[in-house]
């Protein structure tokens, strides 16, 4: 597999450089053929939780593994101090995402010292806007009749700032479509490929323990294919396969066990929904039957709790693991997650 890594300076013709690793004057890394100094463990920032659960369950004993997010802080719109900016650059190994935080993504481009590791490639990732074909002609249909009512006769104003809005509603879809979906941690699978990415970039930093990486990626595997093993028959036969979040955390689960998700808000959790865009949702509960409209923990549940309360719905959450759950691990939460879905859509 050949790892994304993003080198901080030019490096020499060696086997590391074969696999695009830059290794720089730190503790992980050493010019002898044995590799790092085996009494000191690799440094490693991950960005947020579900990386960090990953690079901790790989490399064991032989990491001290930090998040740059603090647990129960939104990860997306969470601006980093100069002080987390400097603490990066003594670390010996980034693992990250770019796109999903941007303030991480600028302090990545100030810094020098750590390997970057991006796992873009390694966990395919695609693009998702919680929008689905139905959403869109739905969206459509409000937008049309907000529009004729809204229609000014007498004057060209009212009807200038209507084509205003628009333009800015068409602009920020433009860029949703742009940009990929970051959520990959919720897909059991890409969660594997992740974490080969990460035994690759451990073992070539650290060669003296990388049988012990290679063991611990296997363990984590086995929990990783029981969580996929136990979604695809969990869901494989439920009255409803369309579910409805306060944002589109979930495609890739929804692409990966059959189902279909719809969201109040977009990839960002924060962008405010259109009054189109919330009778649209409101159209799919109606015509799905949805009984359930999930929030979650770290963001506001005003807009998807008045959704409920106009359709008759209940709400549940639903956890994006975007912060450390409150009990339990990845694993933990992912099969609470499961759990809900099949009450939410009545599996057998």
């Amino acid at each position: 597999m050949n790892v994304p890594f993003r080198p901080r300076r030019a490096l020499a013709v060696t086997a590391a450089a074969a696999l695009g690793i830059a290794c720089l004057p730190l503790a992980a890394c050493s010019s002898d053929a044995g590799g790092s100094d085996s009494s000191q463990a690799l440094s490693v920032a991950a960005s947020f939780y579900p990386i960090q659960y990953l690079a901790q369950a790989v490399g064991g004993e032989h990491v001290n593994v930090t998040s740059v997010t603090p647990t129960n802080v939104e990860p997306h719109d969470y601006e980093l101090a100069p002080k987390d900016v400097t603490a990066l650059s003594g670390t010996d190994l980034v693992v990250y995402v770019p796109g999903f935080q941007p303030s991480l993504d600028d302090a990545l481009s100030e810094v020098s010292g750590p390997d970057v590791l991006d796992l873009t490639d390694a966990v395919e990732l695609t693009h998702h806007d919680g929008v689905e074909h139905d959403h869109d002609d739905a969206r459509k249909d409000a937008h049309d009749d907000s529009h004729d009512d809204s229609h000014n006769h007498d004057g060209d104003v009212d009807a200038h700032g209507d084509h205003a809005d628009e333009a800015d509603a068409d602009h920020a879809e433009e860029h949703d479509a742009d940009a990929a979906d970051p959520h990959f941690w919720l897909d059991p699978v890409r969660m594997q490929s992740a974490a080969q990415a990460i035994e690759t970039a451990l073992s070539q930093a650290d060669p003296n323990h990388a049988d012990d990486y290679q063991a611990n990626l296997s363990s984590l595997t086995e929990t990783l294919e029981g969580l996929d093993s136990d979604y695809s028959t969990g869901l494989a036969q439920c009255e409803r396969t369309t579910f409805v979040t306060s944002h589109a955390a979930f495609g890739y689960l929804a692409d990966r066990y059959g189902l279909t998700q719809a969201s109040v808000s977009g990839v960002d959790p924060e962008s405010e929904p259109s009054p189109a865009e919330l009778a649209a949702v409101k159209k799919i509960v109606q015509e799905t039957g949805t009984t359930t409209i999930f929030t979650e923990d770290l963001v506001s549940s005003k807009t998807a709790d008045a959704l409920a309360a106009e359709t008759g719905a209940t709400t549940a959450v639903l956890n994006p693991l975007e912060s450390a759950p409150s009990s339990g691990d990845y694993a933990d939460a992912m099969s609470a997650n499961l759990q809900e879905l099949r009450t939410a859509l009545s599996c057998q």
